[in-house]
């Protein structure tokens, strides 16, 4: 793998292509090079979307805005699908924690490994659009998590959570509409026990594979489903692999903005205030870039063929009070308190 900061001519041109309206892109590449000389501080940061990703495009804004008002002494380069680490996810945050990076931006189910009440964000059928997630998520449940984050040595930021949207539940054999149709099913989830625990519940077999391997294991039969959202599904062409696409919003998905705490504690405040602002901007704007992909991406699968159907949840949800029960109890009675607080009771 290559050193985070060692970034090629390609990556570079790539980075910049996509980035073409940002501060960042119209930069030369003989005034990049002079800022960095300049930096006082130098940063990368991973994230484990493909480089067309709204998430990216916001990234490079963020940074970019960040060099500039600090006068070029923070200098980051970003690194879309995790520098293609071959442990995906789980190993680049062990990067994190150890300060091998200095940023990252996860989903609470991954993140639950290292701080396990970041879990909540994941609860199934518990926040009912991504605007509800965004809000407890900004409001006093994001603050609780944090908390529970810096004792571990990681830090989050008060408005951090950029968005992935609803996941919903797509495969090859058949659509989804009521729970008896999970029966058997080998449905495909990310490293995270509240996905094994929610699909082994609705009669489902989990089957764990990284991001990176979805396409593969479709197409071999590894898996015969997936849970994703739509925009993530169409940006790396599952659609080529599937033939339904079940409305299920079964859950909420972010990535959490995350930075190391040494290196976030060498930062003077005036340049941790700078980069929490523009943070803050960069999360508010990729928010509304992301819902706006996720609606866009069922009428391109549609045109590629899938069959797309709407569910009623009330039936998956019924059949998940054990789950709840589980949950309530691992998270602890604070933290299902705050979500409750957001998504009325779930139990």
């Amino acid at each position: 793998m290559k050193h985070p900061r060692e970034l090629s001519r390609r990556s570079f041109l790539t980075t910049a292509a996509v980035g073409s309206v940002t501060l960042f892109a119209r930069a030369s590449l003989d005034e990049t090079a002079g800022q960095r000389s300049r930096a006082d501080y130098r940063f990368a940061q991973y994230h484990n979307q493909t480089a067309a990703s709204p998430l990216h495009q916001r990234m490079i804004d963020m940074w970019a805005a960040i060099r500039e008002e600090t006068g070029g002494r923070v200098d980051t380069q970003i690194f879309p699908e995790n520098n293609k680490h071959p442990g995906s996810d789980p190993a680049v945050l062990q990067m994190l924690v150890s300060g091998e990076i200095q940023f990252f931006t996860l989903m609470g189910g991954i993140l639950g490994n290292v701080v396990p009440v970041a879990n909540v964000q994941q609860v199934p059928f518990a926040f009912q659009s991504a605007d509800q997630a965004h809000r407890a998520m900004d409001g006093p449940l994001g603050a609780y998590l944090r908390e529970e984050m810096a004792a571990k040595g990681i830090v989050g930021f008060p408005v951090g959570a950029f968005d992935n949207g609803m996941r919903q539940m797509a495969g090859r054999t058949r659509p989804i509409r009521v729970p008896a149709d999970l029966a058997g099913l080998k449905m495909r989830v990310p490293d995270g026990q509240m996905f094994a625990d929610m699909f082994r519940a609705l009669g489902a077999e989990p089957v764990t594979v990284n991001s990176s391997g979805i396409y593969a294991a479709l197409k071999s039969g590894t898996v015969d489903a997936q849970e994703n959202p739509l925009a993530y599904m169409d940006l790396f062409r599952h659609y080529e692999v599937m033939k339904y696409v079940s409305m299920t919003n079964h859950m909420w998905s972010g990535f959490n903005l995350l930075a190391n705490q040494a290196a976030w504690n060498r930062i003077p405040d005036d340049i941790k205030a700078i980069i929490e602002r523009q943070a803050a901007r960069a999360v508010r704007l990729q928010r509304q870039d992301q819902q706006s992909a996720n609606t866009a991406a069922r009428g391109t699968m549609a045109g590629h063929g899938l069959a797309f159907n709407d569910v009623d949840t009330a039936p998956f949800r019924a059949r998940l009070s054990g789950v709840y029960a589980s949950w309530k109890s691992t998270l602890g009675a604070k933290c299902w308190s705050l979500l409750e607080a957001e998504t009325g009771r779930l139990s």
